[in-house]
């Protein structure tokens, strides 16, 4: 008798209500069908409330569907047994006062397993996972790929037949990334399948199969060559030559032909809206599931100029005067030192990247000089500002947006927007010319009236980017902007950047994206408290190359911090 697939779903549709008083009722998912063999991982993608959360809550036996048949493991999801599901929640689900001990034993206990009867499976999470050095340690004090690993361990302690990862790479680095890719294949059970959530397509391409939702509808389902494949004849990439990375992508993006375009090392690529090449000197090449998922969803629509930018005053660089500068930076904890003589300048209109693990020190570089943070040794100023002498003012001329979401989770997009116009001196006519400007610009109007707590994790996003720029500062902090955002969101996010850059704002910005990292004029590559590499993307490129490849800036980053770490371990 063959073995009944781990999931089917025929016809399944979700409804929620409108959120407002008559308002219609959402369709967060219509008509959605798939098998899953046994033993195979299945990357679900699209862009923001496409479903995908709501398809996995559903999976999970957390929600139940307005209409259509969902079988998991065989049975109706009704009767389903929790213990042969694990279950990642978009955010990990941790308890983050909860020690790493803790929490791993709270969920072997839910899941119907004493920890003292089963130490060799609590001892192998430990040594998968890496953690044993800090089970004592609460869960809300690890980095970012620290807390991704538990929560995983949490989520499949039981060795369950069946996996639901959703978002489980959100947030985290490119060597962390692959980490947990591999972490989750070790912990899957013998013939275990394995539903993993993702933004990230260079994720999603690792599957064996996808499904792109949109609108709650399926897009596309099969492999992610494919996906690939809708790009077919539309990909083109030419020699990047002395042209500035940004400038040439931006150029590209207000082409009424382009669907998308970006850096891949010394090449700009582009996927058009027909099966010509967008100029001169351009060469066909292979397209990736990135290029395919924008090509699925592309609406024909161009991407106007900027009107976030548009707001920003025209700058007058002094180049005497750096915008941002940080010298001999240092913060320590006790004896434990986060951030070590970390030193750079940004000039006005620079676009400077932060590259770095989780737990690297880039977040507490920043909070030091948002004036955050008072560090330990060192100096930092903004536009022109000692943050030790004048951190209130520093603070006034800058914009920051935080790693973490810090508006107000039961106020809505609007409540909190003018309180933040407010706090940034804004008001009367001003503050509605600013909340409108920002939510006219990032696409917010639909969410306007809605709680922040209950936003889709891009929409967050958009709407931590859209305070941070209110006032138009001269200074603009981003702590990973677009983590958690899909692909197409992304390329907006950069859409604006660029431009706020142009008009001579500078930027001082985070990523684990590094076909992002190619957007900066700069970058600072951080290991372990210390900076290790600075310098130009093509620069850091360099420091790695053979005499035969020409590596990407991601595998730059991942060879550079191998080195160093090696260099670390031997060391020690």
């Amino acid at each position: 008798m063959a073995e009944a697939p781990p999931l089917r779903l025929e016809g399944v549709t979700k409804r929620f209500k409108g959120a407002r008083r008559r308002a219609p009722p959402v369709i967060a998912l219509d008509g959605v069908s798939f098998t899953l063999s046994p033993g195979r991982t299945l990357g679900l993608v699209g862009p923001d409330a496409a479903g995908k959360t709501t398809l996995m809550r559903i999976l999970a036996g957390l929600v139940e569907p307005d209409e259509g048949t969902v079988e998991v493991l065989g049975g109706p999801v009704a009767g389903l047994d929790r213990s042969q599901v694990g279950y990642m929640p978009q955010g990990g689900g941790l308890y983050a006062e909860l020690s790493v001990r803790q929490n791993l034993e709270l969920y072997a206990r839910l899941r119907g397993i004493e920890p003292e009867e089963s130490p060799e499976r609590i001892e192998q999470l430990y040594r998968l996972t890496g953690l044993a050095a800090f089970r004592d340690r609460p869960s809300g004090q690890l980095s970012g790929g620290m807390r991704q690993k538990l929560a995983m361990a949490c989520a499949v302690v039981a060795a369950p037949p069946l996996m639901l990862l959703d978002e489980p790479s959100v947030g985290v680095d490119p060597v962390s990334r692959r980490e947990i890719w591999q972490l989750a294949q070790e912990l899957a059970g013998q013939g275990s399948s394995i539903v993993w959530t993702t933004s990230i397509l260079d994720d999603a391409e690792r599957c064996d199969e996808l499904l792109l939702l949109h609108e709650g509808r399926v897009h596309y389902a099969g492999p992610p060559s494919g996906l690939a494949q809708r790009a077919a004849g539309r990909t083109f990439a030419r020699p990047l030559g002395s042209t500035r990375p940004r400038d040439a992508v931006q150029a590209l993006l207000e082409q009424p032909g382009i669907v998308t375009a970006g850096i891949t090392g010394n090449l700009v690529r582009a996927v058009t809206r027909t099966s010509g090449p967008p100029g001169a000197g351009w060469q066909p090449t292979s397209p990736c599931a990135d290029d395919g998922f924008a090509a699925s969803l592309d609406t024909g629509q161009v991407l106007p100029p900027s009107a976030l930018a548009a707001a920003f005053p025209l700058r007058v660089a002094d180049p005497a005067t750096p915008a941002i500068a940080a010298i001999g930076l240092s913060r320590r904890y006790g004896d434990f030192m986060a951030v070590q003589d970390v030193s750079f300048t940004v000039g006005p209109g620079e676009i400077f990247g932060l590259l770095g693990p989780n737990g690297a020190g880039k977040s507490t570089t920043f909070r030091m000089l948002c004036g955050l943070l008072a560090p330990s040794d060192g100096l930092g100023t903004v536009a022109g500002r000692d943050l030790t002498v004048a951190r209130a003012q520093a603070r006034e001329a800058l914009g920051y947006m935080p790693q973490k979401f810090s508006l107000y989770g039961d106020l809505t997009v609007a409540a909190n927007l003018r309180f933040v116009a407010g706090a940034y001196g804004l008001s009367g006519s001003r503050a509605s010319e600013a909340v409108e400007r920002v939510v006219s610009a990032l696409d917010l109007a639909g969410y306007f009236s809605s709680a922040a707590g209950a936003l889709p994790l891009g929409v967050k996003q958009r709407l931590a980017l859209g305070a941070a720029v209110l006032h138009t500062p001269p200074v603009l902090f981003l702590d990973e902007p677009t983590s958690g955002v899909d692909p197409l969101i992304r390329r907006e996010f950069w859409h604006h950047i660029n431009a706020i850059a142009a008009r001579g704002t500078a930027v001082l910005v985070t990523t684990h994206f590094m076909n992002e990292a190619e957007n900066c004029d700069r970058l600072l590559l951080i290991n372990q408290s210390e900076a290790i590499a600075q310098g130009t993307p093509a620069e850091l490129r360099r420091l790695v190359r053979s005499e035969t490849v020409e590596p990407t800036l991601e595998e730059a980053f991942i060879a550079l911090i191998m080195a160093q770490r090696a260099t670390a371990a031997n060391a020690a």
